[in-house]
């Protein structure tokens, strides 16, 4: 397998850090390249049940390199705090299998609590942040005004440069939200704590990672949430701010130059969102009730229940079309073997009209879901690892979905567990 990425289809939580895990096996090294900790990846092994937030997926597989590369929201504090937390059941991460870039940014505390502060002024006009700091910390980053993992390498530059961010942030944080100032005490005292951890992680990635390629080495490079939640593309204004598609792994991650061979993207067999924003396959009351419980659909970060629906055809082939995917791992096949009858959001109606394309996201609120139903297959696939093996049924819906959104389904997992998969 070449240079790859995994990426996910729709509105987030589709099942990558499980793919990442998976694909692991065939890859030396594997990159984060955008987002932060405002994000699980819900990864199910031997050693047990993990929700990473920022530590690549590929953390559990030895001899692979994981690196948090330029296009990351590298959170200090949290990142310390994940890796003592696998450490303690027995996954080993040291500078030798995990590299931060010196060229990512830092995301300090000061984004958590204007985060928090923003949510909380828009009120009843919320974007339904994780409050994890990702939107002023990438408004930050593109003001310049952020601090580089590196430069805690250089003691003199970062205190220099932290006060004067100190006295600009302040002026916000005071004057816009009436919040307590920062002091350069505290602001020191964090660095320290938790760049003393983490200093001897940080290195020249794109140097490394150039050499790793002229090596011959082989790239994975893993996204954060999905099409419908990209800056660029997604459901804006309820999107990330960062670019989760494929395109922007190169850049993300300190490659430039790099060539994305494969993109596989990831589709959850029904559909699954967190937080605020136009969700038109959207089921309410007890029939969502049962289908969340079916699916354990919780937030990895932040323990919300998951809103859910049927599969939405429309927004999958959009979503693969943002991605530019070449094969598609379709995930919980198994949740689905409760429904005698089983939903899928087959076309939009919008102003009276039927429609296949993805409105422009000032109407999506007005799209409704025209729904088509297939049958069911009544009984638990769990067990099953063989595509054959699969009832007709199973196998009828696999084919329909992927007949419909362009893309064939090369994986067809069937559980949480890493070999809980069918390869096609």
């Amino acid at each position: 397998m070449s240079n790859c990425a995994i990426v996910g289809i729709n509105w987030g939580d589709e099942g990558k850090g499980r793919m990442v895990d998976l694909l692991t096996e065939h890859f030396d090294i594997v990159v984060r390249y955008q987002g932060g900790g405002n994000a699980g990846h819900t990864v199910i092994n031997e050693r047990g049940s993990f929700a990473l937030h920022l530590l690549p997926s590929g953390i559990f597989r030895p001899g692979v390199v994981n690196v948090l590369g330029n296009g990351v929201a590298v959170d200090l504090e949290n990142l310390w705090n994940e890796i003592r937390q696998v450490a303690e059941k027995g996954v080993e991460v040291t500078p030798e299998n995990l590299w931060i870039s010196d060229r990512a940014s830092l995301l300090l505390p000061w984004h958590r609590s204007l985060d928090g502060l923003e949510e909380d002024r828009l009120a009843g006009k919320k974007f339904g942040s994780t409050k994890q700091g990702i939107a002023p910390f990438y408004s930050d980053k593109f003001q310049k005004k952020t601090i580089l993992a590196g430069e805690l390498l250089y003691p003199e530059h970062l205190e220099n440069h932290a006060r004067d961010l100190l006295e600009w942030k302040n002026l916000t944080l005071t004057g816009v939200y009436g919040a307590p100032p920062v002091s350069m005490e505290e602001l020191m005292g964090w660095l320290n704590e938790f760049g003393t951890h983490l200093k001897p992680y940080i290195r020249n990635t794109g140097k490394a990672l150039r050499e790793a390629v002229e090596a011959g080495k082989r790239i994975l490079f893993e996204a954060q949430l999905g099409s419908l939640r990209d800056l660029d593309y997604g459901i804006h204004p309820y999107t990330t701010s960062s670019n989760p598609i494929a395109a922007y792994a190169p850049v993300g991650a300190g490659l430039p130059s790099v060539h994305v061979d494969e993109i596989i993207g990831v589709v959850k067999a029904y559909s699954t969102c967190v937080g605020e924003g136009p969700f038109t396959c959207e089921w309410f009351g007890p029939e969502a009730e049962k289908l969340r419980q079916a699916g354990h659909e919780y937030g990895a970060k932040t323990g919300r229940p998951r809103r859910v629906g049927p599969i939405d055809l429309v927004a999958t082939r959009y979503g693969v079309e943002c991605q530019g995917a070449t094969a598609l791992a379709l995930t919980k096949l198994d949740v689905l073997s409760y429904m005698d009858r089983i939903p899928v959001c087959a076309h939009y109606r919008l102003n009276g009209a039927l429609t296949d394309d993805f409105p422009f996201p000032a109407v999506l609120e007005q799209a409704e879901p025209v729904l088509e139903y297939l049958e069911g297959w009544g009984c638990d696939i769990s067990c099953v690892r063989r595509w054959e093996d699969l009832p007709e049924a199973a196998r009828r819906y696999v084919e329909y979905v992927e007949q419909a959104i362009g893309c064939p389904f090369a994986y067809v997992s069937v559980g949480p567990e890493r070999d809980a998969i069918i390869y096609r």
